[in-house]
């Protein structure tokens, strides 16, 4: 088990300064801030929570209709279940599920939901609306991703790599992630600004668009030209890169886990963490590769308009990641690691 960062408790031990001690008597000790409550007293918070990522945050039935669909279960679960048991905070938060995953960090600039969370990836394209308006922010990061690819075993050095997908290859991705985006960059899809390259075929459902290297035809994480709204294929212009298709609008990453598992795509595009619990959960039929080298950062978003809130998150959540020390890997090997930290927090006060 790995053990919990503490932070001082603050105990006085030796010889204490006489102005110290009478700063103690006076309770005149600076403020370190940590008092504040996020909210006004009464005030319950909607949490909107992406249903199908697991483990980082997923329901416990994928059933909308059932009762399980409610129940918010993984990593970001518990650690907003470890912010509500923090002392001082004063966050009462009521969870409800999000299907659909377009444009899910926009949510919370809406009148349903006050913080939005799902294993978003921070950027700053995803903060504003489709007039270009800033609506939401970001809370810090609290967990670290990497892009890679999921393969059957067999296909693991065929598939080692980016510059191994070639045209014969199908991938699966989920539209509007970074997975699917990063994805199009790596294997030369599109330029850095998203910007497909000319002769790219997509499948939509108004019919094929081919793409003509302009502006008009882009893919990026925060969004895409309209004519691609809802895209299901896209043909490379060369034999240098993948076919890609696109599926979990309904159930998420459960069906390109499906369609991998049936041989309709040879890979699915996505992040590190995702990708490793289903090829635990597969008993080795899957593996990853292709890690990127680059690295994202998840938060939650809020209004961009609740500052005090947005601040008093940020501190709250870098105590319970001990600034970005503690995350996905220790969280895997001890889910109760923020509950604890919280603990800890609540003993200092």
């Amino acid at each position: 088990m790995t053990p919990v960062a503490r932070p001082g408790r603050g105990v006085l031990t030796g010889a204490i300064s006489l102005g110290l001690l009478l700063m103690f008597l006076a309770g005149c000790i600076p403020d370190d801030g940590r008092a504040d409550a996020c909210v006004e007293d009464g005030r319950v918070l909607n949490v909107g929570f992406y249903a199908f990522f697991a483990p980082v945050s997923y329901s416990a039935d994928e059933n909308p209709d059932s009762a399980g669909f409610n129940t918010h279960l993984g990593y970001e679960a518990d650690l907003l279940t470890a912010l509500e048991a923090m002392d001082g905070a004063g966050l009462s938060l009521v969870r409800k599920p999000i299907a659909p995953w377009d444009d899910i960090w926009l949510r919370s600039a809406g009148s349903e939901y006050d913080i939005v969370g799902g294993g978003i990836t921070i950027l700053d394209s995803r903060t504003r609306d489709a007039s270009g308006e800033t609506v939401v922010a970001f809370t810090s990061g609290h967990v670290t991703f990497r892009q890679s690819l999921l393969v059957r075993a067999e296909d693991a050095d065929r598939l080692s790599s980016h510059d191994k997908l070639t045209s014969e290859v199908v991938v699966g991705a989920l539209a509007g992630t970074t997975g699917e985006a990063r994805l199009l960059e790596l294997t030369g899809l599109v330029d850095a600004d998203g910007v497909l390259v000319a002769g790219t075929r997509i499948q939509t459902p108004r019919g094929e668009v081919v793409a003509d290297g302009s502006a008009d035809h882009f893919i990026t994480a925060a969004g895409e030209s309209p004519s691609l709204a809802g895209r299901s294929h896209l043909y490379p212009p060369s034999d240098a890169s993948p076919q890609v298709v696109y599926l979990g609008d309904e159930l998420g990453e459960a069906e390109l886990l499906d369609a991998l598992a049936n041989g309709r795509i040879d890979a699915i595009a996505r992040g590190e963490i995702g990708n490793r619990d289903a090829a635990h959960e597969s008993g080795a039929a899957f593996v990853v590769t292709a890690l990127d080298s680059e690295s994202e950062q998840g938060g939650f978003t809020v209004a961009v308009d609740d500052a005090d809130l947005l601040a008093c998150l940020d501190e709250k959540i870098n105590y319970l990641t001990d600034d970005q020390r503690i995350g996905y890997a220790e969280w895997r090997e001890d889910s109760s690691v923020f509950m604890r930290r919280a603990e800890v927090w609540n003993e200092d006060r």
